[in-house]
């Protein structure tokens, strides 16, 4: 018998009998429409749109198409869960935070004031329970909300004098929107509640006094500092400030179970992308705003205490107004507790003590 005629047969029988997966062949094609909060100016928040579509096209062949459209296209930027919720759109990129008029536990799928950072927030959803509870909360809205995306710890905003002390504090008007405007407003700040295009315009007619947006690389496209030029930082709002892809549950549903798998690692890949670019781009930002006359200022270690102290106060009485608060709150608080821990063992020393060495 020729052996070779005989592998070369065995060959074929065996690529028969086990066929490569064969998506394009095999699943159905699918073309979705995803809603952002944000515009394609900001090419890091609005990116993650077109990002998760290319990686999701490219590992189903083509067969699974999602169309992105940046804020206003569709919907405005905080009518995003609506638009999901409806099936106006299948899915949406955006920040829960932007929502937490319908249920103030849904902060907890982004971020807090003085809660988790980046890579807290992200253990906390894989591997400290938060993700199944936040699942539940959606149930609701007809929503399966997937992480894709972390801005990292943002700024403290710009404004157009300094602020050293409370009183500094008393009828300033400042846009920041969600849980922490209602901590600023306990500490007289009168919050605004303005969308993102509409924050330099308001700055520049001295509608508002103060504005907070993100970090240096989105700020500096934004322009703040050519009429508020005190930068102040920590943003101790949104250490962390995780978005989502939000995904209509009924469309979620009819996904061939391989196709939800690619989605779900196309979001994984982005928040890592997300983290990393603005990681990257970050301090140059930093610089050159700095060179543009942008004035760096730290909060004031009174104004960070009483923060602290009305938060966690204001955290408490959600907690006892809100179930879902309460609950999402408790296992939130014990992780939470237990991450600070270790980040003092070991990340905050070594952390403290490069950057010492770098002065």
């Amino acid at each position: 018998m020729d052996r070779r005629k005989l592998l070369k047969t065995a060959g074929l029988a065996g690529a028969a009998a086990f066929p490569m997966p064969a998506i394009a062949q095999s699943q159905p094609e699918v073309r979705w429409r995803l809603a952002s909060s944000y515009p394609k100016s900001l090419d890091t928040l609005w990116g993650a749109s077109p990002y998760i579509a290319r990686r999701v096209a490219a590992a189903t062949d083509n067969k699974f198409q999602i169309q992105p459209f940046a804020a206003g296209e569709i919907v405005g930027g905080a009518q995003v869960l609506d638009a999901v919720q409806t099936g106006t759109v299948e899915c949406g990129h955006t920040l829960s935070n932007f929502y937490i008029g319908k249920d103030p536990a849904l902060a907890f799928d982004s971020c807090l004031p003085f809660g988790l950072n980046a890579r807290q927030q992200n253990a906390w959803m894989l591997h400290g329970g938060g993700l199944q509870l936040i699942r539940e909360l959606f149930k609701p809205y007809n929503i399966h909300n997937i992480p894709a995306g972390n801005t990292g710890a943002q700024m403290g905003g710009w404004f157009r004098k300094e602020i050293n002390t409370l009183a500094d504090l008393q009828g300033l008007k400042m846009r920041i929107p969600g849980i922490a405007g209602q901590v600023m407003s306990r500490l007289g700040v009168v919050p605004q509640q303005i969308a993102g295009g509409d924050v330099y315009p308001s700055l520049e007619r001295g509608t508002i006094d103060a504005a907070e947006w993100s970090g240096p690389y989105d700020d500096e496209k934004l322009g703040f500092v050519k009429i508020a030029k005190y930068y102040y930082y920590p943003g101790f709002w949104e250490g962390g400030a995780q978005t989502s892809l939000y995904v209509n549950m009924d469309q979620w549903n009819r996904l061939p179970e391989s196709y939800k798998n690619v989605l779900e690692a196309a979001c994984a890949e982005v928040t890592n992308w997300m983290v990393a670019k603005y990681d990257a781009e970050n301090p140059d930002a930093l610089r050159r705003l700095i060179a543009a006359g942008a004035e760096l200022r730290g909060f004031s270690r009174e104004i960070m205490e009483a923060a602290y102290k009305a938060a966690f106060t204001l955290y408490s009485e959600l907690a006892a107004q809100h179930p879902n608060f309460k609950k999402v709150y408790e296992a939130w608080s014990q992780f939470r507790d237990k991450e600070v821990t270790w980040f003092r063992v070991a990340e905050l020393p070594f952390d403290a003590f490069v950057a010492s060495q770098r002065r």
